[in-house]
């Protein structure tokens, strides 16, 4: 709470500065003020208005200005659990099966976040897997991730287009470039939440346009956004799509004003829609099976039943500790994990106050406090009384889970962003004696804005949570080094008593027995003797992540304890 009070007390000075200046300036030179940005701003209102083109233009542009900027902020290096999790999902995507058999040494390179059986394979659903995979067929999963930043940034501008006249809906879009396309750990890292956000935009786009033309498109595009969502974050993807589902309903019921007979409305929108979902549902069911044995049991859950004893909801007690095969997953699961989260009334406040601080530093920024005195009038707006009911109940989601990252959110993007480009809509017509005070403030957020991401870039920083995406190099680098050696290798990894449990190193591809370079754990000598046998053929190597993490030495055993 500290930082967050250190941070506030820098940061809202700077802000008002920002406000005051850009204040003067409309209120001594109002005409001048209104000249100056209207000059610029219509400018991009005729480029706003050629809406195909906008949305073709974001996606290239988004690519472009982060590969112009990777001598400042460089291709990322995995380093959390999740993603590495999802990049073994990527690989595996990437050699044309859901899932890899089971491996006889499995305790060696037993992994967080992975299931060894009945299959080996991530616990997380495909759609993140199949962007990484994309991006890996094409030579580097970052590539995936570069592409759906840019599809989300167009996406979610297609779907402010429908809610919004053209120059707002643009507006809009440009935020979620500077938010989520240069310094975001969404584009800087294996694990962020552009997938999630690209399947509510799609969502909350094609609802607007069913009503108004009832085009069979538009249908595809709402399943295909259910089907994305339902495949990247089911939970937050349902509490989101349930709203949209009563509007749904409410207009295929003829309670909303449409030309088409309800024949037409079956034919056209729900039979397109009812093939799609069902064809979601059964691929859905088959990855189940593929990976868990069972078409109902999804990998998550098998997971969670196998390695998990705390609870995901904040009412949930935690279970009886596990036993298992290595002191990392003890100290992890059975440590920190229960220690971290206790059941109290004040661990609820505790882990809500990191959620509202993870959530505030990904979708806002500081310039966003000038929007208050708009924001008012966005809730009494009936315009956006569909994403005013979709917020809340998606926050309170993502509340309610012990554990919320914000890409948790992520389905929430599109309503976040569109409800404040309407604020700088209603902000922009407050006048003070005549004198464009709102729009002054308006350029002031965005100025600010820009600015964040300009020093965020200037200072090599990938993301306002910066551990979110600042993975070691010292273990791609070992591996490269060993991947230019001739043969095949095993690295034996041994950890300290004092092992920060965050930061792992015992990570593998879908492929093992065949795999140039393989991590495993150093754990008993009858287990050591074992994965020896096996890999006969390899050459043994030492790490000691916590002694020295970039020394590479041949494997001797574990070192002879002193007697006492």
């Amino acid at each position: 709470m500290s930082a967050f009070i250190n941070i506030l007390l820098t940061r809202v000075p700077l802000v008002l500065r920002v406000a005051l200046c850009f204040s003067l300036f409309a209120i001594f030179l109002p005409r001048l003020t209104t000249k100056v940005f209207h000059a610029i701003e219509s400018l991009f209102s005729r480029l706003a208005e050629r809406k195909t083109l906008t949305l073709v233009a974001l996606f290239f542009i988004v690519i472009g200005l982060r590969l112009a900027l990777l001598r400042q902020l460089s291709v990322p290096v995995p380093g959390i659990h999740d993603e590495f999790s999802y990049l073994l999902l990527g690989d595996t995507l990437a050699h044309g099966r859901l899932a890899n058999p089971p491996h006889p040494m499995w305790i060696s390179f037993e992994s967080f976040h992975v299931n060894w059986l009945p299959t080996y394979s991530s616990k997380y659903p495909p759609a993140q897997g199949a962007v990484l995979a994309l991006g890996q067929l094409l030579g580097h999963p970052w590539i995936g991730v570069l592409f759906s930043a840019a599809a989300m940034c167009a996406a979610i501008l297609w779907m402010l287009q429908a809610w919004l006249p053209a120059r707002w809906a643009f507006l809009g879009a440009a935020l979620i470039a500077l938010k989520f396309g240069i310094a975001s750990y969404w584009i800087n890292s294996y694990w962020g939440g552009a997938v999630a956000a690209t399947g509510g935009a799609l969502v909350l786009g094609a609802m607007p346009r069913i009503v108004r033309r009832a085009r069979t498109f538009d249908a595809l595009l709402l399943g295909l956004g259910i089907a994305i969502l339902a495949n990247s974050r089911p939970y937050e993807g349902l509490l989101f799509c349930i709203p949209v589902a009563g509007w749904f309903l409410s207009w295929f019921a003829g309670k909303t004003k449409s030309l088409l007979s309800p024949r037409n409305r079956i034919v056209r929108i729900l039979a397109p829609l009812a093939v799609l979902l069902l064809l979601t549902t059964t691929f859905i069911g088959y990855y189940n099976w593929r990976l868990t044995g069972n078409a109902l049991l999804f990998p998550y859950v098998l997971n969670t039943r196998t390695y998990r004893t705390t609870g995901l909801f904040l009412w949930d007690h935690p279970k009886d500790p596990i036993k298992y095969y290595n002191q990392q997953f003890e100290d992890f699961y059975n440590g920190w994990e229960r220690e971290d989260y206790e059941n109290t009334w004040a661990d609820v406040r505790k882990v809500t106050v990191e959620k509202l601080d993870r959530i505030g530093s990904t979708y806002l920024w500081w310039g966003a406090l000038l929007l208050l005195p708009g924001l008012p009038f966005v809730f009494i707006d009936r315009k956006m009384r569909l994403p005013i009911l979709i917020f809340p109940m998606g926050t309170v989601g993502c509340l309610a889970l012990i554990w919320s990252f914000p890409h948790y959110a992520a389905p929430l993007t599109c309503v976040i962003f569109l409800l404040l480009a309407q604020a700088i809509r209603h902000l922009r017509t407050i006048r003070l004696g005549g004198r464009p005070l709102g729009l002054a403030l308006s350029w002031a957020i965005f100025y600010l804005l820009a600015t964040d991401v300009v020093l965020s870039v200037k200072n090599h920083v990938c993301d306002p949570l910066q551990w979110t995406c600042q993975g070691d190099p010292s273990r791609t680098a070992i591996a490269q080094t060993l991947s230019n050696t001739p043969g095949k290798h095993l690295i034996m990894v041994r950890y300290e008593e004092d092992h920060n449990l965050h930061d792992e190193w015992v990570y593998n591809g879908a492929e093992i027995d065949t795999a140039k370079v393989l991590w495993a754990r150093e754990l008993d000598p009858a287990q050591n003797a074992k994965l020896f046998a096996y890999f006969r053929d390899r050459q043994v190597w030492l790490v000691e992540p916590d002694t020295d993490n970039t020394e590479l030495i041949p494997y001797q055993g574990p070192p002879v304890q002193p007697l006492k």
